[in-house]
């Protein structure tokens, strides 16, 4: 819905004292880029526009008149320009301010910011025929000096406490930490994430914080961020959280999480319900669980084929990858239970892996094994003169190596 805020709106509400209106009043137009209206810039010179402790308003009241005329107008790009203006003068006015009474604004003005630096730089692509994401990476800068103005209040945080003139800026933490994921992870600037885990965990903020959503959702890119670091013990823990506390009705973020969790939970020997995978839709991930449990290669290796581009844009690829080898190690076992020797041929072995259709001598069957055995996903040796894998003949295939504690 378009904003129609006019200067006495604005003034009217920086005297009302309510924080959350005037965060709602501050929410810019939604923008169309692909509009044809027709827009000139509009500079608006408001003055004596004060809150009620008399501090002046009137730049940040005339930068959000522009950038919201903009916002309506489409053009993304002034829009912008205007904003990042606006939100370096509220940072400014932020720290100065007692309290966090303006917590629930910096929210609005980082949410906008971010908002309109992405439609801005898509609208420069459609223009120049590139996307730098230049004003992505400026709309990074704001957001860290206001996540800095929130951190460095010297005032104790306490959970669940009103906002007041004596409370502490750190309940506007993790909000924007939140956001700042949102960014590296669209900039592909991962190593940046660290810059933000370490203060907010050693405050323990990530626990302390009121909304139980900015809780869900930093866990969400903790997960994330340790999946791409092959931490895969804490991206469960982190992704399991996220999940189990993850509102009952947010079917589209439970969703997203089980987009990562899944993939975690098949390298760590976990194999997701048929049920799960369809009620929440993803259909993609039902063969490859079922060829995992089944050994089947073929069809493994054909449904990684098949959404190779919807497992590479998520970046789960090279982790659907790895459970390869725990198909290997369940086609192998059943090898085993239909010979009912302790003694496999690699002729029997590698007839298996042919009929799946995969051609390999004998020399890469030794080595698949070689990699099983080293795992500890099978328990033996491999007699290279013999040519025969020797398994123990106590629990040759441990579950334990496969589920991981």
């Amino acid at each position: 819905m378009t904003n129609s805020v006019t200067a006495k709106d604005l003034r009217s509400v920086l005297r009302s004292n309510d924080p959350y209106r005037l965060a709602s009043t501050f929410t810019l137009s939604p923008t169309n880029i692909n509009s044809n209206n027709s827009y000139s810039l509009k500079h608006y010179n408001q003055r004596n526009i004060t809150d009620a402790n008399g501090e002046d308003w009137s730049p940040i009241v005339n930068s959000f008149l522009e950038a919201n005329d903009a916002s309506k107008a489409g053009d993304a790009i002034q829009s912008f320009t205007s904003h990042s203006a606006l939100h370096s003068k509220f940072n400014h006015i932020f720290s100065k301010v007692p309290g966090n009474t303006l917590v629930p604004l910096l929210h609005t003005i980082c949410q906008n910011t971010y908002q309109v630096a992405i439609l801005a730089d898509d609208q420069n692509a459609m223009q120049t025929g590139r996307n730098d994401r230049a004003r992505l990476q400026s709309a990074v800068t704001l957001l860290q000096e206001s996540f800095s103005k929130t951190l460095n209040d010297r005032k104790e945080y306490t959970s669940n406490a009103p906002l007041s003139e004596n409370g502490s800026k750190k309940a506007g933490v993790l909000y924007i930490v939140n956001l700042l994921f949102s960014m590296y992870f669209r900039l592909n600037t991962l190593r940046l994430c660290k810059n933000l885990l370490r203060p907010v965990e050693t405050r323990n903020l990530h626990k302390l914080g009121d909304n139980m959503g900015d809780k869900v959702t930093y866990r969400y890119y903790v997960g994330r961020l340790h999946m791409f670091e092959d931490n895969y013990k804490e991206a469960e823990e982190n992704l399991d959280y996220a999940l189990l506390h993850c509102h009952k009705n947010a079917t589209s973020n439970k969703k997203r999480i089980l987009n990562y969790l899944i993939p975690v939970k098949l390298e760590r020997g976990r194999l997701p319900t048929v049920k799960l995978l369809e009620k929440y839709n993803l259909k993609e991930y039902v063969p490859l669980v079922t060829a995992i449990r089944r050994g089947d290669l073929r069809q493994f290796n054909d449904t990684l084929l098949k959404h190779q581009d919807k497992f590479i844009q998520r970046g789960t690829y090279l982790l659907l990858e790895k459970c390869k080898t725990v198909c290997h190690r369940n086609l192998f076992k059943r090898v085993f239970v239909i010979m009912g020797t302790h003694q496999l041929p690699l002729d029997n072995v590698a007839n298996a892996l042919k009929w799946l259709g995969m051609e390999i001598d004998l020399d890469e069957v030794e080595c698949i094994l070689s990699n099983l055995i080293f795992k500890k996903y099978v328990k033996g040796y491999i007699s290279h003169s013999m040519r025969v894998l020797v398994l123990s003949k106590k629990d040759p295939f441990p579950i334990d190596a496969v589920v991981k504690k």
